[in-house]
This record gives C-alpha cells, sequence and structure tokens, in this order.
C-alpha cells in the first residue's frame, strides 16, 4: 500500500538527514514510513503508490480554501514569467502591506520576511531594542519556530520528539527566555515581578496550535494585556497559523486583543514560504532602515510569494462568508466525532476554534502542555493509522492542530466521520 513511498524514505535518508526537511515529517510521532505526495486538488492529496486522502492538514495551515486554488495558481503563472525574483523593491510589496493593514487596523507597518520563525526572530529582537531588555516570556508548549530562544519547553516536533534541551542553543539564550504554562496568568505575574524591568516582550500564541489546538481561558490573554501595559513589556501576538484564519483580522480580531507586535505566516503565502511582523508605528519605526533594530532578507517580499499571499487575501477579504462556512464545517465534524467516540468508550477530548481542532484521549480537559502531554498518546497513534487506513490523513503527530480547508465538502466529512467510527472501533 505505501511501497513506494518506503522505498522513497529509504533513499531519502541516505541525503537528507532523517530523510525529511523538517522533523515532523518523519512520522517518528506515529510510528511507520511517511507518505511521499505527488500531488493535491482541493481537499484532497494522492501520494506516489496511487492512494487518496482526505486532507486535514491544509500544508499545515495555508491551503484554507484546498490545494491548487485556482486563482492563486494562475496568479503565480501569470507572474512568474517576469522573474522569480528581483532583490529590489517592487509595487506588490507594498500592495501586500496595505492590504494587510486594511484587515488588521492595529498595524501601522510591516515587513515581510521569508517564514514564520524569521518573523518571530525578528519581532523579539525588534522588542528587545525598542525597551533595551533582553528577557521574554513565552508559554510551555508554544513553538515559535526553531530560533533558539524558543527552543526552550517548545511544543511542535520539540514535543513530537520529546526533545528537553536542545545542543547548540546556549546557556545564556535559555536564561534569557523564562517560561510559564499556557492560561496560568498568575504565574506570568510571578516571573515578571521576580525580574523587574528586565522582561522585553511576551510572545503568545493566541490559539495554541502546538501541543493540539488549545483555546485561552476567559481573561488570560486580556491579563496579559494589561500586564504589559503597566510593566512596559512588549506583547507580542504569534498569529503564524491563526492569522487570516479564525478570521480576516485573526485571532486578535476573533478574541478581541490587541497586540503591540504581531506575527504571520501560512495564509500570507498560499503555501508559498513567507512570513510578516508589525504592530504599531512607535515599535516598527526602530527597524532598519529607519532605526538601529537590523533584519534584512535577499528574498524578502519575493513577487511569486507576494501575489500568491495577496490573490488568497482578497479572495478572502471580498468573501468573508467563507469563514462561516470554514466554521459550519468544523463544528459538523467535531459533533460527528464526539457521538462516534461517546459511543465508544474511549475517554476524549475536542479542542476546537473556527477552523482548527484537536483530538486528546484524556478523561481530562486539555488546557496547557502538561494535559496535552497526559492524554493517551499511544491511543492517538493507532487512531492515527487507522484512518490513514481508511484515506484520512491527519497530523502526524498528537501535539499538532488539524486545519480545514473551505473545499471539504458535506460528503468528505460524512466519509471522515464513518471512518472514524470504523477506526475507534479497531481500537477501543
Amino acid at each position: 500500500m505505501y511501497e513506494n513511498s518506503r522505498q522513497l524514505f529509504e533513499r531519502a535518508q541516505a541525503s537528507i538527514p532523517g530523510g525529511v526537511n523538517s522533523p515532523v515529517r518523519a512520522f517518528k510521532g506515529v510510528g511507520g514510513t511517511p507518505l511521499f505526495i505527488k500531488n493535491a486538488k482541493g481537499a484532497y492529496l494522492l501520494d506516489v503508490d496511487g492512494n487518496h486522502y482526505i486532507d486535514y492538514i491544509a500544508s499545515w495551515g495555508p491551503m484554507i480554501l484546498g490545494h491548487a486554488y485556482a486563482p492563486v495558481v494562475k496568479a503565480i503563472q501569470e507572474q512568474a514569467v517576469h522573474s522569480t525574483s528581483y532583490g529590489a523593491p517592487t509595487e506588490l510589496e507594498i500592495q501586500m502591506a496595505e492590504l494587510i493593514k486594511s484587515l488588521v487596523p492595529n498595524v501601522d507597518l510591516i515587513r515581510m520576511v521569508s517564514s514564520g520563525t524569521e518573523a518571530c526572530m525578528s519581532a523579539v529582537r525588534l522588542a528587545r531594542g525598542f525597551t533595551g531588555r533582553n528577557k521574554i516570556i513565552k508559554f510551555e508548549g508554544c513553538y515559535h519556530g526553531h530560533a533558539d530562544p524558543f527552543l526552550v519547553k517548545a511544543g511542535s516536533g520539540v514535543a513530537t520528539f520529546n526533545i528537553q534541551t536542545v545542543p547548540g542553543v546556549t546557556a545564556g539564550v535559555s536564561a534569557d527566555t523564562l517560561t510559564a504554562a499556557y492560561n496560568d496568568l498568575e504565574a506570568v505575574r510571578t516571573l515578571v515581578k521576580e525580574h523587574p524591568g528586565q522582561v522585553a516582550a511576551i510572545i503568545i500564541e493566541p490559539v495554541a496550535g502546538n501541543m493540539g489546538c488549545i483555546l485561552p481561558r476567559a481573561g488570560f490573554l486580556e491579563g496579559l494585556r494589561k500586564l504589559c501595559n503597566a510593566e512596559g513589556i512588549v506583547f507580542i501576538l504569534d498569529e503564524v497559523m491563526t492569522g487570516f484564519r479564525l478570521a480576516l483580522g485573526g485571532a486578535q480580531e476573533r478574541l478581541g486583543i490587541d497586540a503591540d507586535l504581531v506575527t504571520y505566516g501560512k495564509v500570507i503565502g498560499a503555501g508559498m514560504p513567507v512570513g510578516a511582523f508589525g504592530g504599531k508605528r512607535a515599535i516598527m519605526e526602530h527597524i532598519a532602515p529607519l532605526g538601529n533594530v537590523y533584519q534584512a532578507g535577499t528574498l524578502s517580499g519575493n513577487p511569486i510569494a507576494m501575489i500568491a499571499g495577496y490573490t488568497l487575501l482578497r479572495v478572502l477579504k471580498d468573501d468573508p462568508a467563507i469563514y462561516k462556512s470554514l466554521e459550519d464545517k468544523t463544528r459538523y465534524l467535531r459533533t460527528g466525532l464526539e457521538k462516534v467516540l461517546t459511543a465508544s468508550g474511549l475517554p476524549f477530548q475536542i479542542n476546537q476554534l473556527g477552523s482548527m481542532i484537536s483530538v486528546h484521549f484524556s478523561a481530562q480537559p486539555v488546557t496547557d502542555f502538561a494535559s496535552a502531554a497526559a492524554a493517551d498518546i499511544e491511543c492517538f497513534k493507532r487512531f492515527f493509522h487507522e484512518m490513514l487506513r481508511r484515506g484520512i490523513y491527519l497530523p502526524p503527530s498528537a501535539y499538532e492542530s488539524w486545519f480545514l480547508n473551505d473545499a471539504l465538502t458535506q460528503e468528505d466529512l460524512d466519509a471522515t466521520i464513518a471512518a472514524a467510527a470504523e477506526s475507534v472501533a479497531a481500537i477501543a
């Protein structure tokens, strides 16, 4: 069933570390051989063995309207004939910045980069330069990319591989990264008190997606905002996952939170490598060439990435009903999964907001990394492979959110629920 993927994986390991270019793709979080994909269209993937799957990863978020979305493909093709990169400014970069500003009222200035990691790394550097302070606070299980400061108690692949200490991250960097449990406001207040006048920034996923989908408790984000105001701390929302996915204005709009800086990725590139960080003018003006906080990138504002992201964001802006459609589909899936899992007798929790959702095999609510890690990971592994055999492609880790795309049909959702019923019957 997966013979061609198996052969390609063996071949890849001779040239690529672990055979993959991003660790979670290796399937070590679930076991087995990673699938090599041949092509995708709409809500479906086709692997090199000819197996078809309903996709619940959506390239980890960007394919919000489905794979090979025709207007984006056409825009890329038309742009590519003019060259794939110039290393010089283009009007497209201005159009992209203006579009983002029109969708996110508290973004006065925005800088394009090439990845979400780069966006978060640059935002923290900017916060440090702006405040003259060194320490940052992040949350256990939140993943902000693989820059050194973020690999302290991180989620996503770091959690999947159970890597507690990352070689290459110096003790000095680790000492400047303070951590608290997600949803624990009092712990953050304590950290700030213990390090008076030293904290430059608090960075957080407003809806965590790297320990499963985990929602903020009522008052948690609001409390962080108030604390930052009182202590002169830069409040950074990492919206690499949630930006333009939970709403046109991202989690800020959906949850009514106002950040000082915000980072983006995924949806803003429509699948192309891209990221961005932006925010309030008083802070953003410290970035070079206006200020002395240096950040640069040869391919930042790449025209192919810009036209892809611009085209997708224009569609979302012109038809905001897409967000209701996505949420309706996700709630339908959630309801169906809840019925199936309740009937199975397996302990479970389903967390969901908008088109992000995750299933945890746990009897206790999953509200932070500790409770996510306490779930039955072995049960998830078996569930993953049973679903895969039935043509449902889930994230190959218990620590990742699922992402729905609007190309999913009612029939796809019903097929997924039916596959879940068969899968839990096989593992219960």
